[in-house]
């Protein structure tokens, strides 16, 4: 019975994360087997960090049974060597993603007395400092430029600046967005504002732009949804490019911006995520406040919104020409 279960679970988090249970595990026994379903279940819940430790985990699984290597054989050594051998691989961040992976499983194998130390605790991953993030920003003309060349004769162009202008206006992740319903997007005072949900579960409610309020009001009335409270705020189009009742997903996000970008003449890098960095840099370059600018990005520590900080890349020609030789 409890090891139909522990097939049962595993089924579907190979469904969900693309892993099955692995040798070393089932091997274990099925203690080993349940815990390490369960860390995979009830341990970690953000679907994204789920599917990148699973795959991480997979790996590591798959070079222990190549190697003939028992859970009761992985130690510090065989770690290290298995995370030398990937930094010859893998960039240095993904590296130190897949040791926090196999970290994190061990800890929760040890709380669970299924192995009595971890293996993983002592060894350290490649040093990966970064003060700049990679995130490619958009001047605040290019962004006004993309906003403005986008048709609002239809209900697709109209929902599409509603979208890019929330993000811009609001420093919001895409996925954040994509989860809005109509209701989140509410009266507070004299100002609208948005509810954002964060990941873990968080929700974060931001004041909105005067101009974000603007597109979103012109949208939502053209879709005629401000009465259905819970139903998905942005939605797909069907082949008729009328609005459907289908929540749309952060990769068709992507691909229209890809589109708007290109039209626009602007740096085929140009992602979701440019938003919330382009808003971050105006903000700051406009004399705003990195924490507030952290508290609107709903960042846990300010460094991580300073990565976005871009007001320091434009390096004078005055400066250059300090340069006497």
């Amino acid at each position: 019975m409890e090891n139909d279960l522990i097939h049962q679970q595993s089924c579907r988090i190979a469904t969900s994360s693309s892993l099955e249970l692995p040798a070393l595990i089932r091997h274990a026994g099925a203690s080993a087997s349940r815990r390490f379903v369960e860390f995979f279940t009830a341990n970690i819940r953000n679907p994204g960090t789920r599917g990148a430790y699973a795959r991480a985990v997979a790996r590591f699984c798959r070079w222990c049974a190549t190697g003939g290597i028992g859970l009761d054989g992985v130690d510090a050594v065989v770690v290290a060597t298995y995370i030398e051998g990937l930094g010859l691989q893998l960039s240095r961040p993904t590296v130190k993603l897949h040791l926090a992976a196999i970290r994190m499983l061990f800890d929760y194998l040890v709380t669970g007395q299924v192995v009595p130390v971890n293996p993983a605790a002592a060894v350290r991953g490649p040093k990966h400092v970064v003060r700049k993030g990679k995130t490619p920003v958009l001047t605040a003309g290019e962004a006004r430029l993309l906003l403005d060349s986008i048709d609002t004769r239809t209900i697709g162009g109209l929902r599409d600046r509603a979208l890019i202008g929330l993000m811009v206006y609001s420093f919001a992740r895409v996925s954040a967005v994509v989860g809005m319903n109509v209701e989140d997007y509410f009266p507070q005072g004299r100002r609208m504002w948005f509810r954002l949900h964060e990941k873990g579960g968080r929700r974060h409610e931001v004041p909105a732009h005067h101009n974000a309020e603007a597109y979103v009001d012109e949208y939502v009335e053209a879709a005629r949804i401000g009465e259905e409270k819970r139903s998905p705020l942005f939605r797909t189009l069907d082949r008729n490019r009328s609005l459907t009742d289908r929540r749309i997903h952060r990769s068709d996000v992507l691909r229209m911006v890809k589109r708007r970008a290109r039209r626009a003449d602007l740096p085929p890098s140009t992602s979701c995520h440019t938003f919330r960095a382009t808003g971050i840099t105006a903000y700051l370059d406009n004399g705003g406040c990195l924490e507030h600018a952290q508290r609107i990005a709903a960042h846990e520590s300010a460094r991580t919104t300073k990565l976005y900080d871009r007001t320091g890349d434009t390096i004078s020609l005055d400066e250059i020409e300090r340069i006497v030789i």
